[in-house]
């Protein structure tokens, strides 16, 4: 495996040139998310107002999936568009119950116990890319295969993650402005560990 900051440095390459069009993505899915989570429809009352949100928040999960894919198709160097956002319409169910059933085991591991529930979510890391990379995969098969990947690097992508942690308090201060930036940055970086976790399958 590489070191995290070869895997930032490789991310900020795929980026080059191509930060306007991720800004773009990032605009659209998180206005998409916002509207729609917090419609007036859906504030006219508390309690109604909450389970409507959470409904939508999980309709929309497949969203979130393309969105996080998105750069996934970019590292590779695919002829993308706006338009790859909305992929996990396409194959609407499949990607909906894995999103939702990968929330479920976070959430029950969670309750359970924050630490343990913390490196659990590490190792459903890689499920959204295996799901693009797997048609034929149902969301268990995909979380499997996650959690066999990831055995021996969940630190490393945690390490990963609290490396940006700077990047995240200046995004704060920017009023947001600069989580449209610093996303598609984590989010590349997360597409180069999973492509040389496969390449590490391949080598063994």
């Amino acid at each position: 495996m590489k070191t995290n900051s070869e895997y930032k440095n490789l991310a900020l390459q795929s980026l080059e040139g191509n930060w306007g069009k991720a800004a773009i993505a990032s605009l659209i899915t998180f206005v998409i998310l916002e509207l729609c989570g917090s419609s007036p429809a859906l504030l006219s009352d508390p309690v109604p107002s909450m389970v409507g949100q959470g409904l939508v928040t999980i309709l929309l999960l497949p969203l979130a999936w393309g969105y996080y894919v998105f750069f996934l198709r970019l590292i590779r160097r695919e002829d993308i568009g706006y338009s790859n956002l909305f992929d996990g319409f396409g194959d609407y169910l499949r990607i909906l119950l894995a999103e939702l059933l990968k929330g479920i085991y976070e959430l029950l591991w969670m309750l359970l116990l924050i630490i343990p529930g913390f490196v659990k979510a590490y190792s459903y890391a890689m499920t959204e890319f295996i799901l693009k990379d797997h048609p034929e995969m149902n969301g268990e098969a995909a979380i499997c295969e996650s959690m066999r990947l990831m055995k021996g690097h969940k630190m490393q992508l945690f390490l990963l993650d609290l490396s940006m942690i700077g990047w995240f308090l200046l995004s704060l201060l920017t009023l947001g402005i600069g989580f449209l930036f610093l996303v598609p940055y984590l989010y590349s970086a997360h597409a180069h560990f999973y492509e040389d976790l496969k390449s590490q399958e391949v080598n063994i």
